[in-house]
Protein backbone atom coordinates (compact mmCIF):
# COMPACT_ATOMS: atom_id res chain seq x y z
CA UNK A 1 0.00 0.00 0.00
CA UNK A 2 1.57 3.52 -1.54
CA UNK A 3 -1.16 5.77 -0.65
CA UNK A 4 -4.01 6.34 1.21
CA UNK A 5 -7.05 8.71 0.34
CA UNK A 6 -8.50 10.86 3.08
CA UNK A 7 -12.37 12.52 3.05
CA UNK A 8 -13.25 14.76 5.65
CA UNK A 9 -14.73 18.05 6.20
CA UNK A 10 -13.63 21.30 5.20
CA UNK A 11 -14.68 22.55 8.32
CA UNK A 12 -13.19 21.22 12.13
CA UNK A 13 -16.45 20.26 13.41
CA UNK A 14 -17.72 20.65 17.14
CA UNK A 15 -15.04 18.72 18.66
CA UNK A 16 -11.59 18.97 19.13
CA UNK A 17 -11.52 15.14 18.85
CA UNK A 18 -11.94 15.26 15.22
CA UNK A 19 -9.13 17.63 14.53
CA UNK A 20 -6.89 15.28 16.67
CA UNK A 21 -7.66 12.42 14.98
CA UNK A 22 -7.25 14.42 11.37
CA UNK A 23 -3.91 15.10 12.93
CA UNK A 24 -3.28 11.50 13.88
CA UNK A 25 -4.21 10.23 10.83
CA UNK A 26 -1.76 12.33 8.53
CA UNK A 27 0.85 11.25 11.16
CA UNK A 28 0.45 7.60 11.05
CA UNK A 29 0.00 7.83 7.39
CA UNK A 30 3.47 9.50 6.83
CA UNK A 31 5.46 7.42 9.71
CA UNK A 32 4.36 4.28 7.55
CA UNK A 33 5.88 5.49 4.39
CA UNK A 34 2.72 6.03 2.49
CA UNK A 35 1.74 9.37 0.84
CA UNK A 36 -1.77 11.06 1.64
CA UNK A 37 -3.93 11.77 -0.89
CA UNK A 38 -6.80 14.28 -0.39
CA UNK A 39 -8.80 17.32 -1.67
CA UNK A 40 -5.83 20.23 -1.86
CA UNK A 41 -7.58 22.74 0.56
CA UNK A 42 -6.16 24.23 3.66
CA UNK A 43 -9.24 24.65 5.78
CA UNK A 44 -10.74 22.68 8.13
CA UNK A 45 -9.91 18.93 8.88
CA UNK A 46 -8.45 18.84 5.25
CA UNK A 47 -5.71 20.95 6.04
CA UNK A 48 -4.71 19.44 9.29
CA UNK A 49 -4.67 15.75 7.95
CA UNK A 50 -2.36 17.27 5.18
CA UNK A 51 -0.68 19.80 7.38
CA UNK A 52 0.24 16.84 10.01
CA UNK A 53 1.54 14.81 7.51
CA UNK A 54 3.86 17.27 5.71
CA UNK A 55 4.97 17.74 8.98
CA UNK A 56 5.52 14.29 10.07
CA UNK A 57 7.70 14.18 6.49
CA UNK A 58 5.08 12.97 4.52
CA UNK A 59 4.24 13.30 0.96
CA UNK A 60 1.11 15.06 0.18
CA UNK A 61 -0.87 15.04 -3.14
CA UNK A 62 -3.75 17.53 -3.12
CA UNK A 63 -6.70 16.98 -5.87
CA UNK A 64 -8.67 20.44 -5.92
CA UNK A 65 -11.39 21.42 -9.13
CA UNK A 66 -10.38 25.26 -10.25
CA UNK A 67 -14.33 26.31 -8.89
CA UNK A 68 -12.95 25.96 -5.22
CA UNK A 69 -9.60 27.37 -5.31
CA UNK A 70 -11.31 30.16 -3.22
CA UNK A 71 -13.94 28.29 -1.23
CA UNK A 72 -11.93 25.51 0.06
CA UNK A 73 -8.62 27.89 -0.35
CA UNK A 74 -5.90 26.03 -1.83
CA UNK A 75 -3.39 24.64 -0.26
CA UNK A 76 0.01 25.86 -0.99
CA UNK A 77 2.62 24.12 0.89
CA UNK A 78 1.98 19.91 -0.66
CA UNK A 79 4.48 17.59 -2.47
CA UNK A 80 1.66 17.95 -5.52
CA UNK A 81 -1.79 20.14 -6.44
CA UNK A 82 -3.70 18.86 -9.22
CA UNK A 83 -6.38 21.66 -10.36
CA UNK A 84 -8.89 19.89 -12.18
CA UNK A 85 -12.09 20.84 -14.00
CA UNK A 86 -14.82 19.31 -11.94
CA UNK A 87 -15.98 16.98 -9.21
CA UNK A 88 -15.64 14.41 -11.19
CA UNK A 89 -12.56 14.80 -12.38
CA UNK A 90 -11.40 15.56 -8.71
CA UNK A 91 -12.75 12.17 -7.45
CA UNK A 92 -11.41 9.83 -10.50
CA UNK A 93 -7.92 11.44 -9.83
CA UNK A 94 -8.03 10.65 -6.00
CA UNK A 95 -9.32 7.14 -6.70
CA UNK A 96 -6.52 6.58 -9.77
CA UNK A 97 -3.85 7.61 -7.02
CA UNK A 98 -5.13 5.75 -4.07
CA UNK A 99 -4.54 2.45 -2.75
CA UNK A 100 -7.27 2.88 -0.07
CA UNK A 101 -9.86 5.47 1.29
CA UNK A 102 -10.45 6.70 4.66
CA UNK A 103 -13.01 8.98 5.85
CA UNK A 104 -13.00 11.07 8.92
CA UNK A 105 -15.42 13.19 10.22
CA UNK A 106 -17.52 15.23 7.54
CA UNK A 107 -20.41 16.25 5.83
CA UNK A 108 -22.66 14.77 2.59
CA UNK A 109 -19.48 15.74 0.60
CA UNK A 110 -17.41 13.09 2.76
CA UNK A 111 -20.50 10.70 2.89
CA UNK A 112 -20.68 11.07 -0.63
CA UNK A 113 -16.93 10.44 -1.74
CA UNK A 114 -16.37 7.11 0.31
CA UNK A 115 -19.93 5.95 -0.79
CA UNK A 116 -18.95 6.37 -4.52
CA UNK A 117 -15.69 4.13 -4.23
CA UNK A 118 -17.32 2.11 -2.13
CA UNK A 119 -20.24 1.35 -4.20
CA UNK A 120 -17.23 1.19 -7.02
CA UNK A 121 -15.62 -1.61 -4.92
CA UNK A 122 -18.69 -3.43 -4.79
CA UNK A 123 -19.16 -3.31 -8.34
CA UNK A 124 -15.70 -5.09 -9.20
CA UNK A 125 -14.05 -1.58 -10.32
CA UNK A 126 -11.32 -1.81 -8.01
CA UNK A 127 -10.33 -4.25 -4.96
CA UNK A 128 -9.67 -1.44 -2.71
CA UNK A 129 -10.13 -1.04 0.75
CA UNK A 130 -12.77 1.78 2.52
CA UNK A 131 -13.34 2.56 5.88
CA UNK A 132 -14.79 4.85 8.28
CA UNK A 133 -12.45 6.16 11.26
CA UNK A 134 -15.22 6.40 13.89
CA UNK A 135 -14.19 9.14 16.08
CA UNK A 136 -16.04 10.01 19.37
CA UNK A 137 -18.73 7.89 18.01
CA UNK A 138 -18.94 9.91 14.94
CA UNK A 139 -20.77 7.33 12.64
CA UNK A 140 -22.67 5.04 15.01
CA UNK A 141 -25.88 6.33 13.67
CA UNK A 142 -24.64 5.59 10.23
CA UNK A 143 -22.97 1.93 10.96
CA UNK A 144 -26.03 0.89 12.62
CA UNK A 145 -28.19 2.33 9.11
CA UNK A 146 -25.51 -0.02 6.94
CA UNK A 147 -26.66 -2.93 9.52
CA UNK A 148 -29.93 -1.97 9.41
CA UNK A 149 -29.73 -2.35 5.09
CA UNK A 150 -28.29 -5.99 5.34
CA UNK A 151 -31.43 -6.75 8.08
CA UNK A 152 -33.84 -4.93 5.51
CA UNK A 153 -32.48 -7.34 2.20
CA UNK A 154 -31.17 -3.89 0.59
CA UNK A 155 -27.30 -5.20 0.97
CA UNK A 156 -25.65 -8.33 1.28
CA UNK A 157 -23.78 -8.73 4.35
CA UNK A 158 -20.29 -9.49 2.43
CA UNK A 159 -20.82 -5.96 0.34
CA UNK A 160 -21.68 -4.17 3.98
CA UNK A 161 -18.53 -6.05 5.21
CA UNK A 162 -16.38 -3.96 3.14
CA UNK A 163 -16.04 -1.07 4.67
CA UNK A 164 -13.58 -1.45 7.49
CA UNK A 165 -14.82 0.39 10.82
CA UNK A 166 -11.99 1.44 13.45
CA UNK A 167 -11.71 3.95 16.13
CA UNK A 168 -8.27 4.69 15.40
CA UNK A 169 -5.95 5.20 12.38
CA UNK A 170 -3.06 2.98 13.18
CA UNK A 171 -6.48 0.35 13.40
CA UNK A 172 -7.48 1.41 9.93
CA UNK A 173 -4.26 1.32 8.46
CA UNK A 174 -3.99 -2.37 9.91
CA UNK A 175 -7.42 -3.29 8.65
CA UNK A 176 -6.08 -2.17 5.04
CA UNK A 177 -3.24 -4.42 5.18
CA UNK A 178 -5.21 -7.22 5.32
CA UNK A 179 -8.09 -6.74 3.38
CA UNK A 180 -9.03 -8.92 0.59
CA UNK A 181 -11.57 -8.23 -1.38
CA UNK A 182 -14.54 -10.19 -1.40
CA UNK A 183 -15.10 -12.99 -4.52
CA UNK A 184 -18.59 -12.71 -3.98
CA UNK A 185 -20.41 -10.94 -6.81
CA UNK A 186 -23.23 -8.16 -5.76
CA UNK A 187 -25.81 -9.46 -8.40
CA UNK A 188 -28.99 -11.24 -7.54
CA UNK A 189 -29.11 -14.10 -10.36
CA UNK A 190 -32.00 -13.88 -12.00
CA UNK A 191 -33.14 -17.45 -10.62
CA UNK A 192 -33.09 -15.57 -7.15
CA UNK A 193 -36.10 -13.05 -7.70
Amino acid sequence: MKSICVFCGSSYGALEDYSDAAKATGTAIAEQGMRLVYGGARVGLMGTVADAALAAGGEVIGVLPNSLKEKEIEHQGLTELHLVGSMHERKAMMADLSDGFIALPGGVGTLEEIFEVWTWGQLGYHEKPCGFLNIAGYYDHLIAFLDHQVQEGFTKTVMRDMAQIAETPEELIGLFKAYSAPATPKWIKKDET
